[in-house]
């Protein structure tokens, strides 16, 4: 399969170091970056081709993968109606939407929407994706692949409800750095050290989250079995219902929920 970068920022960089991790040959892959440095880096890094402009070497592959700015995403698109002979389109701009990514590249329906998340940049990310009528069984596997060289991926048949993956998982990882910084800071405020306090703290995530990965238990049973009763996890957790923790939580993800959606709406805009 041959894949063709639009823009090669931070994520295009997890996703073809992971391709080539996986197995991907560089030589299939391509990367359009207007930037001279990231195109030098690309090269030095991965082996992979690089162009400064769209052209027709550039789109001779399979998919394309639109990995610029959603703010930068409309101006993008505005060539490559020229390039395009039934290739995937696999967008991972944040909260834009199918229809109109189709409508900049002058209706053309062969469109994956796709949700990674940052963890992807170390091989550990979770992508939501979505797929027009247009794409067929295999080209649903094609994406499939491409997607999970940094990561596993679940596929969302509603369209709609990609804001809701973008408030879980997209992000996601931003809920969790904050915990850790909460664990952190009480850590250092009961007189542990910063590197005793950043260990614990994260550590602490980790083996959470596998174990709860590794289990076909309720995290809420999981967390009874930690909680017992008259001990510290009660009052941590007593004190933590009593600030109203869970419920703000719950409630900054349909935040974002709500965010998304109105963001698509602007992204979306021709004007």
């Amino acid at each position: 399969m041959k894949i063709t970068f639009l823009g090669g920022g931070n994520m295009a960089n997890a996703m073809i170091g992971g391709l080539v991790k996986t197995g991907f040959s560089a030589s299939d892959i391509a990367v359009i970056e207007l930037g001279a440095q990231g195109r030098a880096r690309l090269r030095l890094v991965y082996g992979v081709r690089c162009y400064e402009a769209p052209s027709a070497a550039a789109f001779d592959c399979d998919a394309v993968l639109l990995s610029v700015k959603p703010q930068q995403m409309r101006e993008a698109c505005m060539p490559l109606p020229n390039f395009l002979k039934q290739q995937l389109i696999i967008s991972i701009a944040a909260g834009l939407r199918m229809a109109d990514v189709s409508r900049w590249l002058g209706g053309y329906g062969k469109i994956v929407r796709a949700m990674p998340n940052t963890p992807a940049l170390v091989g550990a990310g979770i992508t939501g994706l979505c797929a027009s009528p247009a794409v067929s069984m295999a080209e649903r596997l094609g994406a499939e692949r491409i997607l999970q060289s940094v990561g596993n991926t679940v596929w969302i048949a509603d369209e709609a409800k990609m804001d809701a993956v973008t408030a879980i998982s997209g992000s996601g990882p931003a809920y969790v750095f904050l915990f850790i910084e909460a664990l952190q800071q009480a850590a250092n405020e009961l007189g542990l050290t910063p590197g005793q306090a950043r260990q614990l703290s994260i550590d602490t995530v980790l083996g959470a989250a596998k174990l709860a990965s590794q289990s076909d238990e309720a995290a809420s049973v999981l967390r009874e079995r930690v909680t017992s009763k008259g001990g510290t996890t009660e009052a941590a957790l007593r004190t933590m219902a009593e600030r109203g923790v869970k419920e703000g939580f719950v409630a900054g993800v349909l935040a974002a929920n709500s965010r998304g959606r109105e963001l698509g709406e602007l992204l979306g805009k021709d004007g």
